[in-house]
């Protein structure tokens, strides 16, 4: 039995350290609006049941330790925002788990930039859509090496920031969040299986905004180092 096309590349993001191992990529998880200033200024209550929703693997653009990311503007979009997250990578698999298990399941941490067209956002919102087309694009998950936890420890406090432009955005604290990574995991495992390979995008602070052409960004979490992107005309 053969594969009638070319199988599609495995998803992958390097391990921290230049060691040139990878991390191969299964699925990608969000948690929207889970730290109280930012779920305000969306519009929202404070502390709502955390959702979920998904970005394909493959929008996922790993940048080296050091690197900056050249990011072309992408289309179908005038207003295009920025959210710095903690990204949590699984490396055990979990079902129905408590948060009392959830950091056995915990391999390393990366920091990302869950970026979003917002214009198609707000429209699906509106008309009751999926928000596929303004968060699951091509290229909308530029995230940076993973750092494992064995060298970090379980993340639970650390500054979560962003600057464009070298003026600050985003500031906050991962202790901040509504919902802490743990809760975040056991929460997931009770409406889907988690599996070696799992990302979870864990949230944003408030500050988000739009970019554009000519911007840089500077986005850091923790001991997990910084991400560079540099925004230039639509390609």
């Amino acid at each position: 039995m053969a594969y009638v096309i070319a199988p599609p590349a495995q998803a992958a993001i390097p391990v921290a350290g230049n060691t040139g191992d990878l991390f191969p990529v299964r699925r990608v998880w969000c948690v929207g609006r889970n730290y109280a200033a930012h779920a305000r200024e969306m519009g929202a209550d404070d502390r709502e049941p955390p959702f979920f929703f998904a970005k394909p693997a493959d929008a996922l653009v790993p940048v080296a330790e050091g690197d900056e990311l050249t990011y072309p503007y992408p289309v179908a979009t005038n207003d295009l925002h920025h959210e710095v997250e903690l990204v949590v990578a699984i490396g055990k698999p979990g079902f129905n788990i408590s948060p009392e298990q959830a950091n056995d399941l915990i391999w390393g941490y990366a920091v990302g930039i869950d970026l979003t067209r917002r214009d198609r956002q707000a429209e699906a919102k509106k008309g009751g859509k999926p928000w596929e087309m303004g968060k699951a694009f091509d290229r909308s998950a530029p995230i940076g090496p993973l750092y494992p936890v064995s060298e970090t420890g379980t993340l639970e406090a650390g500054g979560i920031t962003l600057s464009v432009n070298g003026t600050p955005r985003q500031q906050g604290n991962l202790a901040d969040m509504i919902w802490p990574v743990a809760d975040i995991i056991a929460q997931l495992s009770q409406m889907v299986e988690l599996a070696p390979g799992d990302l979870i995008f864990t949230g944003t602070p408030e500050g988000v905004a739009a970019i554009g052409p000519g911007d840089r960004l500077e986005a850091s979490v923790g001991p997990v180092g910084t991400l560079k992107l540099a925004v230039t005309t639509r390609s």
